[in-house]
């Protein structure tokens, strides 16, 4: 008898009991050999006082087991709530989420028939870092967090998973024509790593047309590397366009720790009713199978379900009269998936899948001599008055140190010196003070100083730097 694995295993919220039930039914039936270690996460946890919806025990059996089956959960509406999702992802440095996106045409309907896909998300930074602020009254702003290291380990990743299944080509979707910076740093690194993998070609798309491509002719890609927000935004579309939402798997993968699940949510309205499509998380579930190296029952499971979806038995979301042969329950559909275990489609293309290699070190390309030089200071001020004229003629004065007023903007918009009186300005206001020849962070706290002392409101502050000499930190709109 094969030894067991252990796994955690989260049976979630809304329909999140009812498909988790049968989808380890069918696993055993498969013959998965888990070692199932139960937890409670979601809305219960954070009705009791946990803003992070999950217990320290829960943690716990995550880090023992190392591998994380997971129901979808509800998050409580109203502030304080954390997301679990991104919590679990972040804690456990499960840095890649990958969603392959299918169609099964002609048993599902979709204008793509021959769409098959990967989309490859970085998981851990970009905006979904979640660092907010209120800066003014009027003014809110979200960081965006973009790094080499955590560049590097997502692309590395989308180029092996793209060697160790076969997939032809690896596309990169950003927005460096706006985000130099950040975008630019994402790009910069997929075409460092790229290099080193000319067997498989490569391109670059930025995200707005990039996605309209893919939503057009997903079959011109293959697998398609993203930072955090568009991977998130992107996969929904991509999966949706290939036949449904509720049909995709979805894998968070760490050196250390791995999370599987579906795409969907929690879907509460449907609840306790025998009517949930269990096949997104039973997806994820073949994709853990994969993961904790039992290939052979991940292709029974797949293929299994492959044959329930050829031979017309659906759940309500994707029954189609003249197509679909039975309309069937979350429990009748598991059953009838159990029972073709073991048999392979006729139309759709039977899956295999390999035994997982050895994990592969990813090897960083950043260059630890780097020069960094302190040049200014950035201070976001709260100027009600909206005047930037006036603003100016404030806080000019206060330069010194050798610290001079470069700039004043409004949302990324230069507004002063020869600003545009058909500029709209809020009330929250940047100024940019830069020393010719460099300075140190005394003489910037110095200056921040002054500005309180002279009674503007400061809201925030951003050191500004170049490195190697190269300025890190972007130019505002007509600078």
């Amino acid at each position: 008898m094969a030894k067991k694995t252990p796994i955690t295993v989260a049976h979630g919220d809304g329909i999140g009991p009812e498909i988790m039930n049968v989808t380890l039914q069918i696993l055993e039936a498969a013959g998965a050999a888990l070692d199932i270690e139960t937890i409670e996460i979601g809305e219960k946890v954070y009705l009791r006082g946990n803003s992070t919806g999950i217990e320290p025990s829960s943690w716990e059996s995550l880090l023992r087991t190392r591998v994380f089956l997971k129901a979808p959960i509800t998050t409580p509406q109203g502030g304080g709530f954390k997301s679990l999702n991104v919590t679990t992802r972040k804690t456990l440095g499960q840095y890649a989420n990958v969603r392959p996106c299918v169609s099964y045409f002609p048993f599902v309907d979709t204008k793509h028939p021959n769409m098959d896909l990967v989309i490859v998300r970085e998981n851990e930074e970009d905006l979904y870092a979640g660092i907010e602020y209120q800066l003014t009254p009027e003014v809110t702003s979200c960081i965006k967090l973009i790094s080499r290291p955590g560049s590097e380990k997502i692309v590395r990743y989308a180029f092996e998973y793209a060697r160790r299944h076969n997939r032809k080509k690896v596309t990169v979707f950003m927005k460096d024509n706006i985000m130099k910076m950040t975008d630019g740093l994402f790009h910069k690194v997929f075409d460092e790593i790229a290099k080193e993998y000319p067997d498989i070609p490569n391109e670059a798309w930025i995200v707005d047309i990039g996605a309209a491509k893919m939503a057009d002719g997903p079959e011109n890609f293959d697998v398609i590397v993203m930072p955090n927000l568009y991977g998130d935004i992107l996969s929904d579309v991509a999966a949706q366009i290939a036949g449904s939402v509720g049909l995709a798997g979805s894998a968070n993968i760490g050196d250390k720790c791995a999370m599987f699940e579906a795409i969907h949510g929690s879907a509460p309205r449907r609840a306790g009713q025998n009517l949930a499509n269990p096949s997104g998380l039973l997806l994820g579930a073949v994709l853990m199978l994969v993961h904790i190296d039992q290939p052979e029952v991940a292709e029974r499971v797949h293929n299994a379900w492959l044959r329930t979806i050829e031979d017309g038995i659906h759940t309500y979301d994707i029954f189609t009269e003249g197509v679909s042969t039975q309309k069937v329950g979350t429990k009748e559909f598991a059953a009838a998936v159990i029972a073709r275990v073991g048999q392979k489609p006729n139309r759709l293309k039977a899956v295999t899948y390999a035994r997982r290699p050895a994990a592969k070190a990813a090897r960083a390309v950043t260059d630890l001599s780097t020069t960094v030089e302190l040049k200014g200071i950035d201070v976001f001020v709260y100027w009600p008055s909206r005047d930037p004229e006036a603003l100016a003629a404030v806080v000019g004065k206060l330069a010194g140190d050798g610290l001079s007023l470069q700039m004043i903007d409004n949302r990324g918009v230069k507004v002063w010196p020869a600003g545009r009186a058909e500029t709209f300005c809020t009330d929250s206001f940047r100024c940019r003070y830069i020393a010719e020849g460099g300075t140190d962070q005394a003489k910037c706290v110095s200056l921040l100083a002054r500005v309180a002392q002279a009674g503007i409101e400061i809201a925030a502050t951003q050191a500004l730097h170049t490195f190697d000499g190269q300025p890190g930190f972007s130019l505002a709109q007509g600078q």
